[in-house]
């Protein structure tokens, strides 16, 4: 289990049992993490429809809290609340799916949670084979949303490093997804 996952799971487990700040603390970090998976998405909208997004997202989160099962991963059961709230706002606004990149139509007509945890987990084992400072540049970058710039500061490292470290943990993955289809 990567860290995030740990401490965001803790998090939510410590305020399904009642600690309100738990709670302030988890439904403050995934507003972060929901802006940049759905800027990554929706690069074509304007930040208030963003931000409408991410708040939705939580406040379905809220209302949702007690279906979250404590034996499953949270992260994945979040990211499906927050594929469907995506679905439901291009389905309202009619928004432009060819601005969509083509990597995301397959997530938009997804309609499985199973699928999206079996990719997480999937996703988390190939991850778990890459070096700590490679793995968290490609989680920031490619996962998060963030920039090379706020990746080089979350992570300590310099710009320079954040693409090198992208570049070649990017490449390690598809020899490690090549590898594992070869018969």
């Amino acid at each position: 289990m990567d860290t995030i996952e740990g401490e965001l799971k803790g998090l939510m487990q410590a305020s399904l049992g009642g600690d309100e700040a738990a709670y302030r603390n988890v439904l403050g970090r995934l507003s972060r993490y929901l802006r940049g998976y759905y800027r990554a998405r929706l690069a074509a909208q304007s930040a208030p429809d963003i931000e409408d997004l991410v708040q939705e997202t939580l406040l379905a989160i809220h209302v949702r809290r007690h279906t979250y099962d404590p034996a499953q991963p949270f992260t994945p059961w979040v990211y499906a609340i927050a594929r469907y709230k995506l679905i439901d706002y291009l389905r309202r606004t009619r928004g432009p799916v060819k601005s969509l990149p083509i990597d995301d139509a397959k997530e938009i007509a997804a309609r499985d949670d199973h699928l999206a945890s079996e990719s997480t987990f999937d996703l988390n084992q190939l991850l778990g084979q890459l070096s700590p400072k490679v793995r968290d540049a490609i989680r920031y970058v490619k996962l998060d949303g963030l920039s090379v710039a706020e990746a080089a500061a979350r992570g300590g490292m310099s710009e320079s490093a954040v693409k090198v470290n992208v570049h070649r943990g990017m490449k390690t993955l598809s020899a490690l997804i090549a590898k594992g289809r070869r018969p």
